[in-house]
């Protein structure tokens, strides 16, 4: 966070405080010689957004084929040393990859070996009450502390029947979630009994990123998009949105919400 004078302005008044506003870098994603993406983002966790969005995104295809990531602030990049020499196998795109959208990561998810495809039946077992959604979703708010502060980033968390286990901030709702799968996937590659919170609207491409690691369940305090929900209805995932308090909206599988 950084600190601007500003003018604000209360009707007919007129005053001159001090604001605390959130912060932004490109960071730029290389792999041997090739600039792969930049990232626009917030400037924490950055080890965990870059080892998630590698992982999210399809360029990796498990936790392992990253050998080491090594950050350089002075410059805004991330260096990146895959196991094996693999980094010639990476495309050099150079994409810019923006806080709205992952159409970087989206374009991957278009490969014909990327495609979604239903998660096991095994995951029809899985069922929370509505009780542990509110109470996660309370929780949430309590750790937005960046949020209270600027209004200006994006929340997610990965969660279990316990409670939060990982929570992040980015100014990217998309980097928000790749930061806490890629922070998770150094302790556990077991995403079958979790749930994946959220701040922001639940759009296709975190709705892809959420499938790719066979998680059966998101909640967000927004809305999804048809096409989000059309793919998680194909899929078999359960999407709940606009869930405050007692309220919620349950738009595919709503079988795994017990009321």
């Amino acid at each position: 966070m950084e600190s601007f004078k500003i003018t604000k302005i209360r009707g007919p008044h007129k005053t001159t405080e001090e604001d605390l506003l959130t912060e932004e870098v490109p960071l730029k994603l290389m792999a041997g010689y090739k600039c792969i993406a930049t990232l626009i983002c917030s400037p924490m966790d950055l080890e965990d957004l870059v080892r998630g969005f590698l992982l999210t995104s399809g360029l990796v295809r498990k936790p392992e084929d990253i050998g080491k990531i090594v950050l350089n602030r002075a410059t805004w990049i991330a260096y990146i040393y895959l196991n094996g020499g693999n980094e010639p196998n990476l495309p050099d795109s150079g994409w810019v990859i923006g806080t709205s959208c992952g159409a970087g990561a989206f374009r991957f998810f278009d490969r014909p070996d990327q495609k979604p495809g239903r998660i096991p039946e095994s995951f029809s077992d899985f069922r929370i009450n509505r009780l542990l959604i509110k109470k996660l979703m309370a929780d949430f708010k309590k750790r937005s502390f960046i949020h209270k502060k600027t209004g200006g980033v994006h929340s997610a968390a990965l969660a279990d029947r316990r409670g939060i286990i990982i929570f992040r901030e980015d100014i990217g709702r998309h980097n928000a979630v790749d930061k806490v799968i890629g922070r998770y996937v150094l302790e556990n590659h077991d995403f079958e009994d979790k749930i994946l919170v959220t701040s922001g609207r639940i759009s296709s491409e975190v709705l892809l990123k959420m499938q790719r690691f066979r998680l059966p369940l998101m909640i967000s305090r927004s809305a999804p998009t048809n096409r989000s929900v059309y793919l998680a209805r194909e899929m078999g995932l359960t999407l709940v949105g606009f869930a405050r308090g007692d309220r919620m909206n349950v738009y595919s599988a709503e079988d795994r919400i017990i009321v």
